[in-house]
């Protein structure tokens, strides 16, 4: 791995610290599903538990979907590293694959420990309530974000 893939790799644990360490914070000071923390008029401080894909998507499965999504993750995370080896000086299609790696293996870590993702921030409008979600999943969404704005710039 050259320098240059290791800038993009320390972006990667950083996202992973972030999201562990708020993670950990959530479950010391909120019990699940009953502690709601409002912090404005549209966003509350929660923990919830999230054995599905984003937005809860499948989480009323029995549970294939625990070791399905998690071994998307880990090829991912080896697409990932290859491509962030193969293009590091493509600075924001690294940035955006850091950020989604990064993501990736903090909420592995979720499913491998607990067996679902630990979401806790919880936005809504009125009595609707946008999926909890966390640290992870902001990442790999504005990863996913930069992706896409990447694709539409013209090579250098």
């Amino acid at each position: 791995m050259n320098r240059s893939s290791l800038v993009w790799l320390w972006l990667s644990a950083v996202v992973l610290l972030l999201d562990q360490v708020s993670k950990l914070a959530v479950i010391d000071k909120l019990d699940a599903y009953i502690d709601v923390i409002p912090l404005t008029g549209f966003f509350n401080l929660v923990h919830v538990h999230n054995s599905g894909a984003a937005f809860s998507l499948f989480a009323d499965q029995p549970g294939w979907q625990r070791w399905f999504f998690l071994s998307i993750a880990i090829i991912a995370t080896g697409v990932i590293i290859y491509l962030l080896k193969k293009t590091a000086g493509r600075r924001l299609f690294s940035a955006a694959l850091a950020l989604i790696l990064g993501g990736a293996v903090g909420n592995v870590i979720d499913r491998v420990l607990y067996g679902y993702v630990i979401d806790f921030l919880d936005f809504y409008l009125g009595a609707w309530h946008f999926p909890a979600f966390n640290m992870a999943d902001s990442a790999i969404t504005v990863g996913a974000a930069l992706l896409i704005w990447d694709s539409f710039r013209k090579p250098a």
